[in-house]
């Protein structure tokens, strides 16, 4: 057989975490909350077979659904991203500048065809989304991480990093960031942006959890603040519609816009029409509001009985984040407790049988940071599987001090 490309090498650690976060995810044996998914009462599953009903006949939007279609994506759910999704939240957008994407991380992996070439930089948070450093491995970067706090990436690490690595790339998670559940602050979007205009860089602004806010108050993307085209805004649908229609979408300038056609033709020339119609019609139809409150109510409670239950069955001396939004909590346990050890019995002791994802793996530095942490997402387990799942976590915990 002939040899793998290299890329493959490159992204092997990471691949395997996602490898085994995916299998986790799909054993009924065990309350898992080591994935992204949302909760199934989230999915909007009768309004969907009614829209589906009414469109798929040949003189309403079947031939459309079903056919070729545009590169950027169908005009209404741009649309519908330009006037329902984005304006609320004080970016103001030309439909001609949103792309629809075939799921969130079709975004990164178009920006690294743009942009990447093997050896160059793009600077991440620490910790950052695991599954995004994969695709960035595949394009053969290199990930250098950068400083976080309880608001989020640190400008003044950030700006030390662009001049000693000059990347071409910034990718942060702002609102209710994966893993850690943590927001950056509106004074640091407002610098970051500037930052990608003053060092000429790119701000890759992933956002796919911003739309489930539940609590606090909204901040504006860092797109807002975004004066020269620097900062390419990704979201998704995923947690807001349906993560099975594998729709995203991107803001990005003319130019860069121009350049994502180009790509997205040699990648897969359209997104499925399919979802896009159906996810159209949910926005023009008005469902998006009720079901988007519905969905913030539901995770609120599942976050509150998360939270309570890790304060009320982990150690003394755990530390855990409190989101606003978003389908995750971080929590680092007392030292001496290794996170990607303790997995393994987790998930294989018959009196436990609980997953979560193990904080090393979103730690692109290596050298042993975040062995002390887990990542837990409450958003697609039930309050009692929560309650459950955390009382025999925390006396596994417990036992190992």
């Amino acid at each position: 057989m002939s040899n793998f490309a290299q890329r493959m090498t490159a992204m092997e650690k990471s691949a395997k975490i996602i490898r085994n976060l995916f299998g986790a995810m799909n054993d009924p044996g065990i309350i898992s909350f080591g994935g992204g998914a949302p909760a199934k009462e989230a999915l909007p599953i009768d309004i969907v077979r009614e829209i589906a009903n009414e469109v798929m006949r040949a003189d309403k939007r079947g031939v459309e659904a079903l056919q070729y279609g545009p590169v950027m994506g169908a005009a209404d759910l741009r649309e519908a991203v330009v006037n329902d999704l984005l304006a609320p939240k004080g970016v103001a957008a030309s439909v001609d500048n949103i792309m629809i994407t075939s799921g969130g991380l079709e975004t990164m992996n178009l920006m690294c065809q743009l942009f990447i070439d093997p050896g160059d930089v793009i600077l991440v948070e620490s910790p950052s989304f695991v599954h995004c450093v994969e695709i960035f491995e595949m394009f053969q970067a290199n990930c250098i991480a950068v400083d976080m706090d309880d608001n989020g990436m640190i400008p003044e690490d950030l700006e030390a990093k662009i001049l000693k690595y000059r990347p071409k790339m910034v990718y942060v998670i702002p609102t209710f960031q994966n893993p850690t559940g943590r927001t950056l602050s509106l004074d640091r979007r407002q610098k970051i942006a500037e930052m990608g205009s003053r060092y000429d860089v790119i701000i890759l602004e992933d956002d796919p959890y911003r739309d489930i806010r539940y609590s606090g108050s909204d901040l504006l993307p860092i797109k807002a603040f975004d004066q020269t085209g620097h900062t390419v805004l990704a979201n998704s649908f995923s947690k807001i519609f349906s993560p099975g229609s594998r729709l995203g979408y991107a803001l990005a300038n003319d130019e860069i816009t121009s350049r994502l056609f180009d790509a997205k033709t040699a990648t897969n020339s359209h997104t499925s029409m399919l979802p896009q119609v159906i996810c159209a019609e949910f926005f023009k139809r008005g469902y998006y509001p009720a079901h988007h409150r519905m969905i913030c109510d539901l995770y609120r409670e599942r976050r509150d009985i998360m939270i309570e239950c890790i304060d009320k069955y982990f150690p003394e001396g755990t530390k855990r984040t409190f989101p606003d939004g978003g389908l995750f909590t971080w929590a680092e346990l007392p030292e001496g407790i290794n996170t990607t050890e303790l997995l393994v019995e987790a998930v294989t002791d018959p009196d436990v049988k609980v997953a979560y994802v193990a904080g090393e793996g979103f730690f692109t530095e290596g050298n042993g940071a975040g062995s002390n942490c887990m990542r837990i997402s409450f958003g697609n387990s039930a309050p009692e599987k929560i309650k459950t799942g955390i009382e025999r976590l925390g006396r596994l915990i417990c036992s190992k001090l």
